[in-house]
């Protein structure tokens, strides 16, 4: 593994450890040539996969894009950064099961939204704001106009 810091190919493993609810392998790392420490994750991936956007672009997947946009919604709000990483990586595992290497990234968005729904409304409000790309308040309005409970007839 290269040191981040000055490129040195000769880093050293100092600690390993399960992460992620042992879907990973966190190794914390030192290089001997500038004293730099740093910390790697090991995950399996069982395939690699492709995006495709709604202009028809395809692109590589990137784990690391899903993450940021999941932790935007999720900033300053009451959810354990471990919760988080379950359910990004098990959102990870749903797309990587799903057979199909060439994902829509609506099929993403719809997955993420599940996701965000169980855990945090006020994140999933987030997320579904940017993804259905709210123009206005009415379409703000209508989206929160259907997570609110009808009031039973009498």
């Amino acid at each position: 593994m290269r040191c981040p810091f000055c490129g040195n190919v000769d880093t050293q493993v100092k600690d390993s450890r399960p992460a992620e609810d042992h879907a990973a392998i966190r190794r914390r790392r030192f290089c001997p040539s500038c004293s730099g420490r740093f910390t790697t994750y090991e995950r399996v991936q069982l395939r690699d996969l492709v995006v495709i956007k709604t202009n028809g672009r395809r692109e590589e997947f990137d784990r690391d894009k899903l993450e940021r946009s999941i932790r935007i919604a999720l900033q300053k709000r009451p959810v354990e950064p471990e919760r988080m990483d379950q359910m990004i990586s098990g959102i990870v595992r749903r797309l990587e099961s799903m057979g199909d290497t060439d994902i829509p990234s609506s099929k993403i968005g719809e997955i993420v939204m599940e996701s965000l729904a169980r855990i945090d409304t006020v994140a999933y409000v987030r997320f579904a704001s940017v993804y259905m790309n709210f123009q206005a308040v009415g379409d703000f309005d209508r989206f929160m106009s259907q997570l609110r409970p009808t009031p039973a007839s009498k």
